[in-house]
């Protein structure tokens, strides 16, 4: 049997060839696989676990994945920057790559795949298990076999959201060339958003009757996964109708294959229905179950020892979070085992990756009234502060703000003061080290975050962070109820109101969210706030707006905005108006001094030279982390091109595909396919 389970294997990696996968060697050389027969290893629950723990850490998000942003997904968006633009915001920086080791890559859908094959044949056709041969306890059996359709459904939805059209592999397939190179035929986006969809269903129906720890995928979490699924590929399909961005719009590559696409509904108006429907559904079984259980907030940020801790923010900065109902999956990490940096950067300047000033404005103050309803910006009225000192922002503010944006003489570190374990942090915040070249130490924007700090000095030694990681809470799912009944019903029901008003009593606030939507001014909010727009307008639906601000201010920093941003098509303003992001208010305020040296000169440089430390004042009263000088990607602005929505396959899978004889693969809209090349527009 040893040959066989070889020859599956290779089987496996010939179809990774062509695909993009990683090297034969690492791929097999890997135990147990290539020893081992599939009859003998997949024959008992705790080997089903142990494949299964093999695949957590590579399909599932956590700190590494998530970057030091602190979650990577926002970073690169108008909620958090690095010091220099990502490529996509820029005319020629993004081109389409010959080879990349993670374009187009198929290896842990793949390899889930072998477990399926193995394991369901064991387990019988039947759910219940009736002919169950794997030993164990049966409704560990069928969790474990829920928890790979999960991980594969997660793993499509990741491939959903870089390239739209995707082939839907459900099986191992023979080492043949021409039947791998055929397998490379991409399906319409929304039938693989469909099969996404069964996957968690599926994975609910083997999940539903046990509990696990929340460290590992549970019930509830498939259908808040398929809540985000459903209301993802609804909401891109109505607002992508009309373009090639949608099976059967034109201009759509897929039409060579695909000619007169009908969709399973019947058209892509029935098709936005229909996610919307499951998005609602889900999401409200979540919701429902989880909604009197949120974490407490006190609204302020602990800074004594003697004060009351603070639940809603040590949510991101604890070891456990077994004990926490919000949190349906999180991640463990433990002291010389499992590390991360994660407290080390929050406790600084974020390695370089600061909050935006759109983002910090973007926030409501703590009655639920806009910022720009209490004069400028600048200068406020009184209860709104003003920017000139960046204490002042968060006065009277949205207490996710209050609490998460770090601001001079704060207080980072109260417990165990004296652990040497802790070598990288900083005790008392210090004015934001804007003119630094630190790649660690540096701060972006001056605005930076505390999310995921903890306050417990032992946390903090350089690579060995062990705080626990917050991978999925339950709170996204009145958010997504709360959208896609919104977009299903064209008015807020019971429920989304329901919602709505816990969130925000959650964040401490006024609850009156109409008080909110009758004093929002969109010109105003489109200064700040790229989900102000879709397809390059700006939203006449107050309403609408406001829900996305919630989604906005309650997730950041959890690597959800750039998935939103692409699903509400938010970025084709920026085609011909660019947009300058920028940071703290720098010139003409007392900050300024924060930059004297010791004799009274400023140690800031504006000059707009190779050396200059910050933007020139002729630009911005506030710092534009992008606009130092000229050679700068986005010194004259963050520009987008239609393009960018999705990624380019990489030129080396058109090449195989090529070779094999076979003529079904098609790349994404308006990008070529010739390597090193920008997007055409």
């Amino acid at each position: 049997m040893k040959s066989n389970n070889k020859y599956i294997v290779k089987a496996l990696m010939a179809f990774g060839l062509v695909a993009g996968m990683s090297s034969c060697e690492d791929f097999l050389n890997r135990e147990p696989m290539s020893t081992i027969s599939p009859e003998a290893y997949f024959s008992s629950a705790a080997q089903l676990e142990a494949n299964l723990n093999d695949e957590y850490p590579n399909v599932l998000p956590a700190y590494g994945g998530w970057d030091y942003g602190i979650f990577g997904e926002d970073k690169g968006t108008d909620n958090q920057v690095e010091a220099n633009a990502n490529d996509r915001y820029t005319l020629d920086r993004w081109r389409v790559p010959h080879e990349e080791s993670d374009n187009w890559k198929f290896e842990r859908i793949y390899r889930i795949n072998f477990f399926l094959s193995q394991a369901l044949p064991k387990f019988g056709t039947d759910i219940s298990g009736a002919q169950n041969t794997i030993s164990g306890d049966v409704s560990s059996v069928k969790h474990y076999i829920g928890e790979m359709y999960f991980l594969r459904a997660y793993e499509y939805f990741k491939k959903l959201q870089l390239f739209g059209d995707f082939p839907i592999i459900k099986a191992p397939l023979a080492d043949d060339m021409q039947t791998l190179a055929a397998a490379s035929q991409r399906s319409p986006r929304n039938e693989v958003a469909r099969f996404i969809i069964s996957d968690l269903d599926s994975a609910y129906l083997y999940m539903s009757d046990i509990d696990m720890a929340t460290t590992r995928v549970n019930k509830d979490l498939a259908m808040l996964v398929k809540s985000r699924v459903a209301l993802f590929e609804a909401t891109w399909l109505q607002n992508f109708n009309g373009t090639a961005f949608v099976p059967g719009g034109p201009g759509w590559p897929g039409e060579q294959l695909y000619s007169g696409y009908a969709y399973p509904s019947g058209s892509i108006e029935n098709e936005v229905r229909y996610f919307l429907e499951q998005a609602v559904e889900s999401s409200r079984m979540v919701a429902d179950k989880y909604k009197g259980q949120l974490t407490q907030n006190t609204g302020v940020l602990q800074q004594s020892v003697d004060d009351p801790v603070n639940p809603y923010y040590e949510m991101y900065a604890s070891e456990d979070l077994s004990s926490v109902p919000e949190i349906l999956l999180w991640r463990q990490y433990a002291r010389g085992l499992s590390t991360h940096n994660i407290n080390a950067a929050a406790g600084r300047g974020n390695y370089r990756i600061g909050l935006t000033r759109g983002f910090v404005q973007n926030f409501l103050m703590k009655d639920g009234t806009p910022v720009y309803t209490h004069g400028t910006y600048a200068e406020g009225d009184g209860y709104y502060m003003g920017d000139e000192v960046m204490n002042n922002v968060i006065v009277n503010r949205d207490s996710r703000l209050a609490i998460f944006l770090k601001v001079p003489g704060q207080t980072n570190i109260l417990y165990e003061l004296d652990n040497n374990e802790g070598t990288e942090m900083v005790m008392t915040e210090p004015y934001p080290l804007i003119t630094s070249g630190d790649a660690e130490r540096a701060y972006a924007t001056g605005y930076t975050i505390r999310k995921g700090a903890s306050f417990n000095r032992k946390h903090y030694a350089n690579g060995g962070g062990y705080t626990a990681a917050v991978c999925f809470r339950a709170v996204e799912a009145l958010l997504n109820y709360m959208e896609a009944s919104y977009l299903l019903n064209g008015s807020l029901d019971a429920t989304a109101r329901e919602y709505w008003t816990l969130i925000r009593q959650r964040a401490c606030m006024d609850t009156d969210f109409d008080k909110t939507i009758a004093l929002t001014d969109m010109s105003k909010e489109a200064e700040n706030d790229w989900g102000a727009y879709t397809a390059g307008q700006i939203l006449e639906d107050k309403t609408l707006y406001n829900i996305r601000r919630e989604r906005r201010c309650e997730m950041m920093a959890e690597g959800l905005r750039y998935m939103d941003l692409r699903r509400w098509r938010s970025m084709d303003q920026l085609i011909n108006t660019p947009y300058h992001i920028e940071g703290m208010h720098l010139w003409n305020t007392p900050m300024e001094a924060w930059y004297d040296n010791e004799d009274g000169t400023s140690s800031l440089i504006a000059d707009g030279s190779s050396t200059a430390n910050v933007s020139s004042p002729d630009r911005s009263e506030y710092l534009r982390p992008f606009e130092k000088n000229s050679t700068q990607a986005a010194f004259d602005g963050c520009t987008w091109k239609m393009a960018h929505y999705l990624y380019p396959i990489m030129v080396k899978q058109f090449q195989l595909v090529e070779a094999a004889g076979v003529d079904v693969l098609y790349q994404n809209p308006y990008w070529p396919v010739v390597a090193d090349q920008p997007a055409e527009q």
